[in-house]
């Protein structure tokens, strides 16, 4: 049995920190590097972090960010509230994992998974958008569980939930951080950094037979 455990942002969805920025503050981040420093600031500081792992509001996060960084609150409030209604699909992986899900369906030793940081509120949006949620075997939100990548606690959970071999288990995410930590529990792993070279990465573990080549269901937002 092959599991294959699929993180969602960034991998299934777009997700794009740097434009956010932009939508907030533009006249603050003049240039590129500007925006992505912005951006580090903004959503890998435990204000945000915590928001993704459910223990504190969007509205806390909102209030302790604006008064770290000097960011006007109803601006954020309009750009970050409604990020779940704005994570769009990336197709060529949205029809990988059609791909994957159809082999399965057709009887191949195949689960589907997938473990994402994502708070409640927008893990919610997105869970009513999008059918392709409903491909799967299973997984976890952070928002859910209280625990976020890369705590080793969080894949822990996943594996016994699902009861997942270690070995049998591949973990998809674009975050070196969350790979090192995959790997370290004995799961394969793959660093996706540009989801058009996933279905390539992913030939490396599955046999490349029809792993495009399958009729895909489409996924409708």
């Amino acid at each position: 049995m092959k599991n294959v455990v699929f993180d969602v942002g960034a991998v299934l969805l777009s997700w794009e920190p740097v434009s956010l920025v932009h939508a907030v503050v533009a006249p603050h981040t003049p240039t590129a590097q500007a925006a992505h420093a912005l951006a580090c600031e903004m959503f890998h500081h435990e204000d945000w972090l915590g928001f993704d792992r459910g223990t504190h509001s969007l509205e806390d996060a909102i209030g302790r960010m604006a008064l770290r960084l000097s960011l006007p609150v109803e601006r954020l409030n309009t750009t970050l509230a409604p990020v779940g209604e704005r994570l769009e699909p990336i197709d060529v992986t949205i029809e990988l994992l059609g791909a994957l899900r159809a082999r399965r369906d057709a009887g191949e030793a195949l689960r589907l998974y997938y473990l994402s940081n994502m708070p409640a509120p927008y893990a919610r949006v997105l869970e009513q958008r999008h059918e392709f949620f409903r491909w799967f075997d299973g997984g976890i939100f952070s928002g859910d569980v209280r625990m976020i990548k890369p705590q080793r606690e969080i894949f822990q959970l996943l594996a016994s939930r699902y009861a997942l071999e270690a070995s049998q288990t591949l973990f998809i995410d674009d975050s070196a951080a969350n790979v090192a930590a995959a790997r370290a529990l004995g799961w394969e792993a793959i660093h996706c950094e540009a989801p058009s070279e996933l279905p390539a990465q992913l030939a490396t573990y599955l046999p490349v037979r029809s792993i495009l080549s399958t009729s895909k269901p489409s996924e409708r937002a």
